[in-house]
């Protein structure tokens, strides 16, 4: 299947080309346009139906008519002396409130949307005052909007909405600050949208220096780099379209979190074969470039499979997750692997196909002999000191690993930049009334019998509240217009999005709530702090699950892959200690450090996720050359000295490429994201230069061929049967997953006839030679006959 892939792509490499650029850009333009109509910010709607802060989230929607789509903005309005409001102030703000709710307001339409396509938000705000501060310095109204708050059409709505606020406001000779939801989200936005543009192109430039500097070509800097960009449009836009099929929301975060993956993977991956490439074509000078192509794509197709399939199943097992946000990751990541996996037995060995020598272009470096450098002395120390090596790897991540002891959970979700409108009216605010005045913890009672409720049996539940340290002051009563509900506002003294608030909602709010609860009715407690008290409980239950569910999934996969019960204990052993490392380097960094709470919540779960995944694709090339290198005569440390030197500069380049992928969201405002995207890149780099050039190595030179017990993979006799000792210069083989009987060696000439039936043996009842064989032999053909 690899090679039939492969083999028609080198043969028809332009219309691979042409099929991918149209149907790769149309659905990438889709999956932009229509991301926001799968994309949901609420994390109440991805708890499991059973937790508190879900169940109270139905009673406002079923009992109060809370919308879930609806954005809620805090309207501050005083006076522009700073004077306390008068009467007649106050009358202005209810009269400006009324026909701010009474007016439509029409959505000015964005650059990035597509009338037809975009959703129209144009809709009549609800807005009402909500309160007064004590001393009358300043009202506050709430601004319902209903959208998705990351679409930058509801961001335009806001601004219009914001303009008419005021400017209706300031006719009455008042002033206004907008906070909360929507007004944070746009003011984040607008604040980063600069530096987010500077960063993305620092990254862009960081992998086309990478590449030039490593292959002295701008054309193998540049056409992996297009080709991967609308691979990965195209992987994130069918993710969306399956989402919009399936009714399933995507995390706001996801479509994002997709982008920096693939841009990393994929080129990744076309670096795997343009190093093969490259070394093909030195040592074949008087090949055809498509016959080279098809060779080395159908050879390096197998690694790449297989390395593309762990990453899917490390994912697919986010399915038995609990917290909605975690199950739709993981399908979305797999999917979208899944298209670049198919890209790269396509696209690009097409794009190899077409280039051929070109592609190396102004570079001389096909001319030249491959000299060790680096990467032969770093595979000459393995090989002479591997204990050394050995132990000093896994001393450097034990010491790192030791900063996970007394690490805590962070649920919050960043909040404003400190230097924002929205975060300067949050402060105004907070200096007169409870931090949580904006984001109240609301306690829902419902009646079990369907009865009316008795508000002087209720009374209690409100002076309970009250006692709370922490709850500043519990709002009035409000009921549903049956009765058969009611609901308070409690105003917190700390932040919503705090730990402090969590633990205060998660306990005593909770506790006291329980206690004061009448026979016969029942309460739930919803709100922000709620909301990610439950996604605690939810996440710390799912990392108990989804942890050993896909560490098995990823040995079992090691084990049919390498066929070995040695070697996928080593490779489980080393990612699992990496994944330590990399957690606790991450604590140290932002918790002991950094002076933060604590790390972000999905950390670990993604971190373990693309450690170990991304890790094991880098130890399965390593492992792979290790493997076929230890199949020729001679000794095993020599083995592993050339497998070293030859797979050391493209994994060390993949590893810089996907780092400063995942390095990118590492100055992002959002603290979790900058977590992410820290976390991520040094793991990968950690995986890339420690475990897949030195510990893993190092192993295989202690272990020797036993590595591969109890297959005879690394016998001699292995070694003749597959021909490579007597048909391979010493220290230039080029890797395959496999050595197969009957196969020639790549880089062994082919011709046809007598000629091929020598090397790959005779014919057998599938016809002259195996099907695989046949693609190249079929390449060269056609490739004479294009070429007159």
């Amino acid at each position: 299947m690899i090679r039939a892939l492969t083999g028609f792509s080198t043969r028809r490499p332009w219309r691979v080309i042409a099929l991918w650029a149209v149907i790769g850009i149309f659905v990438s333009v889709l999956g932009q346009v229509l991301v926001f109509r799968v994309t949901q910010t609420d994390s109440a709607g991805f708890l499991p139906a059973e937790y508190d802060a879900a169940a109270a989230l139905r009673v406002a929607e079923e009992k109060f008519g809370a919308e879930p789509g609806a954005d809620v903005v805090t309207v501050l309005v005083a006076r522009r002396d700073g004077r306390p409001l008068a009467d007649s102030d106050r009358r202005r703000v209810g009269e400006v409130a009324r026909r701010l709710s009474a007016e439509h307001v029409k959505m000015p339409w964005a650059d990035e949307q597509i009338p037809g396509l975009s959703r129209d938000y144009s809709q009549v705000p609800r807005v009402a005052l909500s309160m007064t501060a004590p001393d009358g310095s300043f009202a506050l109204l709430s601004a319902r909007l209903r959208g998705n708050p990351t679409d930058p059409g509801l961001h335009a709505l806001y601004r219009a909405f914001s303009d008419r606020a005021e400017k209706e406001f300031g006719d009455a000779g008042l002033r206004t600050g907008f906070t909360g939801g929507l007004a944070d989200t746009v003011d984040r936005a607008d604040a980063e949208k600069t530096t987010q543009t500077v960063v993305g192109a620092l990254m862009v430039g960081l992998i086309v220096l990478v590449n030039v500097l490593v292959f002295r070509s701008v054309l193998a800097a540049l056409i992996p780099l297009f080709a991967v960009s609308v691979v990965g449009g195209a992987a994130a836009g069918t993710v969306v379209g399956a989402a919009l099929l399936t009714g399933f929301d995507l995390d706001p975060g996801t479509p994002g979190l997709i982008g920096t993956v693939l841009l990393g993977i994929g080129v990744d991956y076309f670096l795997f074969l343009l190093f093969r490439f490259r070394e093909e074509l030195r040592r074949r000078p008087e090949a055809h470039h498509r016959v080279v192509a098809a060779d080395v794509a159908g050879r390096v197709g197998t690694a790449v499979t297989s390395a593309a399939l762990t990453i899917v199943a490390a994912f697919a097992t986010l399915g038995v997750a609990r917290f909605g946000q975690f199950r739709v990751l993981g399908p979305a990541v797999a999917v979208s692997v899944l298209v670049m996996l198919v890209a790269s037995l396509t696209l690009m060995p097409a794009l190899l196909a077409v280039a051929g020598r070109r592609m190396f272009w102004p570079s001389r470096s096909l001319k030249k002999a491959e000299r060790p450098g680096l990467a032969g002395r770093t595979g000459e120390l393995v090989a002479r000191r591997p204990l050394l090596v050995l132990t000093a790897s896994v001393a450097l991540l034990g010491a790192l690993a030791v900063g996970a002891t007394g690490v805590q959970m962070d649920f919050s979700t960043g909040g404003a930049p400190r230097d924002t409108a929205a975060a300067a009216t949050a402060r105004e605010i907070a200096r007169v009334l409870p931090s949580g005045v904006s984001d109240p913890t609301t306690v829902y009672v419902t009646a079990g019998d369907g009865r009316a409720l008795d508000v002087a049996a209720l009374g209690g539940l409100p002076r309970a509240l009250a006692q709370v340290e922490g709850v500043g002051r519990v709002g009035s009563p409000v009921f549903s217009a049956d009765r058969t509900a009611v609901r308070w506002d409690a105003y917190l003294t700390e932040d919503a999005q705090s730990q402090r608030a969590r633990d205060l909602v998660a306990g005593p709010v909770r506790e006291a709530v329980r206690k004061a609860t009448p026979a016969g009715s029942t309460a739930h407690v919803g709100g922000t702090a709620a909301v990610f008290a439950d996604v605690a409980t939810a996440v710390d239950e799912d990392l108990r699950t989804v942890f050993p569910v896909a560490a098995a999934l990823i040995a079992l996969i090691l084990l049919v892959l390498l066929r070995s019960l040695a070697a996928p204990a080593v490779l489980m052993l080393a990612v699992g200690l990496c994944f330590a490392a990399t957690f606790g380097a991450s604590a140290l960094a932002f918790q002991h450090l950094g002076g933060e709470p604590g790390v972000n919540f999905v950390l670990p779960l993604v971190l373990f996720l693309f450690v170990v995944a991304l890790g094991t694709d880098y130890n399965i090339l390593i492992s792979d050359r290790l493997r076929e290198e230890m199949a020729r005569a001679g000794s095993t440390r020599a083995a592993v000295a050339r497998a070293v030197r030859h797979t050391a500069p493209a994994i060390a380049t993949a590893g810089v490429v996907l780092a400063a992928s995942f390095g990118s969201l590492g100055v992002n405002a959002d603290p979790s994201t900058r977590q992410i995207g820290f976390a991520t890149a040094l793991g990968i780099l950690l995986s890339a230069f420690v475990l897949s050039l030195l510990l893993v190595p190092a192993a295989a030179a202690l272990l020797g061929r036993g590595m591969w017990w109890p297959m005879r993979g690394g016998s001699a006799g292995s070694a003749r049967r597959t021909g490579s000792a007597s048909t391979e210069p010493e220290g230039v083989s080029v890797g395959h997953p496999r050595s197969y009987p009957g196969h020639a060696p790549l880089g062994t000439s082919v011709g046809t006839g007598e000629e091929a039936s020598a090397v790959y043996g005779p014919a057998d009842a599938d016809g002259p030679y195996r099907t695989a064989d046949r693609l190249v032999h079929r390449t060269a053909r056609r490739t004479a006959h294009d070429d007159g």
